[in-house]
């Protein structure tokens, strides 16, 4: 470059400016190769600039529970409080849900599939998750009605719930309509909302129609026992409903979003993350990811990621 023009260098840039280009880039790509370019982008990573918006749920999900422990640590201690948005597969400890609690004042959107949740982690940090907006707690089979509940009667502003199980999760269930019900009768604010293989009836999601009267799309696939009338649902004019029937379920269109990780075999170079990980963890990391997917996660692509974006929903991205 030229001297005396007005360009600036890439590593002058302020780190608000370096944060929003960051967040293009995989994650690999800032933990591992931004820190490494230049003092000043090592500096923007550092910070909170890069993590309003954490997207693990892929690399999670063929993971060891304790490393996603550390790395939910880690870049949630980076946000320093502003994290927005976070996606995170399959977390075990109550110690991860109760750190997420306490760092939420900013967030919005809170993804947490597949994790071992239960209704007395869900009642104690509901309180702290107040301002959330949209909630994913697909696959969580340790959670119920009690979880719901509390999470409506705190989370007044919940205009999206994602609630999908797999088929085989809920066999042993004989209902789950008390689930239903606590939906209905404290979110009726919600817009958007999946509840695909849920042991639910009829009456269960009339009381959800009735009470929420500002839905927008209701997925309902696979709730076998549900036989809504074609005429009562000409009442709700703005609504679209998806469901019972499982409708071309092999559908491609969710793993269009799959290209995330591309770039990377989902292998992360640890010794690179700036000394925020102990010496003798990286021993933790030997094995850890498999070149193929475990059995259940390909049997679940063909209940997930319903295409919200259809309806104006605003999800982040799903791999």
């Amino acid at each position: 470059m030229d001297e005396g023009t007005d360009f600036r260098k890439w590593d002058e840039l302020i780190p608000d400016a370096l944060g929003l280009i960051f967040k293009n880039l995989s994650l690999l790509e800032v933990l591992t190769v931004v820190p490494r370019v230049c003092k000043s982008w090592n500096r923007a990573i550092m910070g909170p600039y890069c993590w309003q918006e954490i997207d693990i749920d892929e690399w999670s999900r063929s993971c060891k529970p304790e490393i996603v422990d550390r790395m939910l640590q880690l870049l949630i201690s980076r946000s320093c409080g502003s994290l927005r948005k976070l996606s995170v597969s399959g977390i075990v400890s109550d110690q991860s849900i109760l750190f997420i609690a306490n760092h939420a004042q900013s967030l919005r959107t809170l993804r947490l599939p597949r994790s071992e949740i239960n209704d007395s982690i869900m009642e104690r940090t509901a309180g702290s998750l107040s301002a959330i907006t949209c909630l994913d707690l697909s696959y969580c089979i340790n959670i119920g009605a009690q979880a719901l509940e509390a999470i409506g009667k705190h989370c007044k502003s919940l205009t999206s719930l994602r609630r999908v199980m797999h088929p085989l999760e809920v066999i042993n269930k004989h209902s789950q309509d008390d689930e239903a019900l606590a939906i209905a009768t404290t979110m009726p604010k919600l817009k958007h909302l999946e509840i695909a293989y849920l042991l639910i009836d009829t009456s269960s999601v009339v009381e959800i129609l009735k009470n929420c009267k500002n839905l927008e799309l209701l997925d309902v696939r696979g709730c076998w026992n549900v036989n809504l009338d074609e005429k009562f649902i000409k009442k709700f004019p703005k609504l679209k409903v998806v469901g019972p029937l499982v409708m071309d379920c092999y559908d491609m269109n969710g793993w269009d979003n799959c290209s995330d990780y591309s770039g990377s075999s989902g292998y992360l170079a640890w010794d690179f993350v700036a000394g925020d990980l102990d010496d003798d963890y990286a021993e933790m990391l030997d094995g850890f990811w498999e070149d193929d997917p475990p059995l259940e996660d390909v049997e679940m692509w063909f209940y997930d990621d319903f295409n919200a974006e259809d309806a104006g929903f605003d999800w982040p991205q799903s791999p």
